[in-house]
């Protein structure tokens, strides 16, 4: 196995970082990707990826990128809720690596919600 340099190092230094301010930070949006075993099973890993792909082919570092567990609605997996800062959390449902897409191009970058593909508007919590 070849030796690293200190300039391999710093490149995957470089890479970690970039990868992993996605999910830290005060942002304008935070999208989660819902990764139960349900969620998995019905493509979720293929929804993250074509997420990522896609927010590093326009440069954006000013979404937090996040995923969570089950959120107990199994029958619509893959599930992925968009939060933008001042707007009320759309969850959206069936979700696919085009989907996913095209939710982050036109909903998160242009702030036109997909209406085919929501499941609820609102958060959960009740006063």
């Amino acid at each position: 196995m070849a030796k690293l340099k200190i300039g391999d190092l710093k490149k995957i230094k470089e890479k970690v970082h970039a990868e992993t301010a996605l999910r830290e930070g005060d942002r304008r949006a935070k999208i989660t990707v819902h990764m139960g075993t349900c969620g998995i099973a019905s493509g979720a890993r293929e929804v993250m990826n074509a997420l990522m792909q896609a927010i590093e082919e326009v440069n954006v570092t000013d979404v937090v990128v996040t995923t969570s567990g089950c959120m107990g609605l199994c029958s619509r997996e893959p599930l992925v809720t968009v939060e933008i800062v001042g707007q009320e959390p759309i969850k959206y449902e069936y979700m696919d690596a085009n989907k996913m897409r095209q939710v982050f191009k036109r909903h998160v970058l242009e702030g036109e919600i997909q209406n085919p593909f929501v499941l609820a508007r609102g958060a959960e919590i009740t006063k």
